[in-house]
This record gives structure tokens, sequence and C-alpha cells, in this order.
């Protein structure tokens, strides 16, 4: 977005849960850790989440939702909220993405994209 008022980096880091993932049953579990950090200008709440979680073999699970994790916080300029979350395959590689639905202080509202990001069982992937 090209207005500074309304500028949401979120960023996400992935990784495998093998002690809760069953290969054999084609269940593959991972955590993410996401940072969504207001760098605009004005006070931002997060009303809602929206994400496509794409498996391996190209197909799509659509998630929409308030807040995240049971919380709509409010994030100040210069700070941030993090949180952890979890998903589900049926493959061994998959990705995220999507977009939190802000709305400023001020009473515009916005999405914050979500990059993809690859979720994957270690050495899958060369």
């Amino acid at each position: 977005m090209s207005d500074s008022r309304y500028q949401i980096d979120v960023s996400v880091v992935s990784r495998y849960l093998p002690e809760q993932s069953q290969p054999e049953k084609n269940r593959y579990a991972f955590a993410y850790s996401v940072t969504i950090q207001n760098n605009g200008l004005l006070p931002a709440q997060l009303l809602s989440r929206h994400w496509l979680i794409t498996d391996g073999d190209g197909h799509v699970q659509e998630v929409r939702g308030p807040g995240v994790i049971g919380k709509q916080p409010l994030i100040e300029p210069g700070q941030s909220h993090s949180y952890d979350s979890g998903t589900l395959l049926s493959t061994q590689v998959g990705t995220m993405q999507g977009s939190y639905q802000m709305l400023a202080e001020d009473g515009h509202s916005f999405d914050a994209p979500i990059a993809p990001f690859r979720l994957a069982v270690p050495g899958v992937l060369h």
C-alpha cells in the first residue's frame, strides 16, 4: 500500500511438527509464528483473517474468521502483535498466504497482505 498511514507488515516462520504428524495416514502437522508490525502512522485493529492453504496436490482450503487466536488486537504505530498457530496438510509440502482485514483509527478499512510462505517436511525439498 502506498499510503504511509496504513502500513502493516507481516512476517511468518513455519516449522514441521513430527510429534503431531502421522505420515502413514498422510497427516502432516505444521506450526507457524506470525508477527504483525504496524509501520504506519495510525493505530490499526485486526478485525479478521483470510487464509488460502494449498497442499502439494494443489488442493486449496480457504479459511476466514474473526481476529487471530480469539483476539482482535489494536496495534499502535511502531508496535507489533505476535501469535502462534498451526495447520494440517495431507501432503509433505504446501503453502499458505492471505490477508488480515484491518481498521485504522480514522475509520479506514484496509487489507494487510500475508505473502506466501512454505510448509515443508525437512529434507523433502532440495
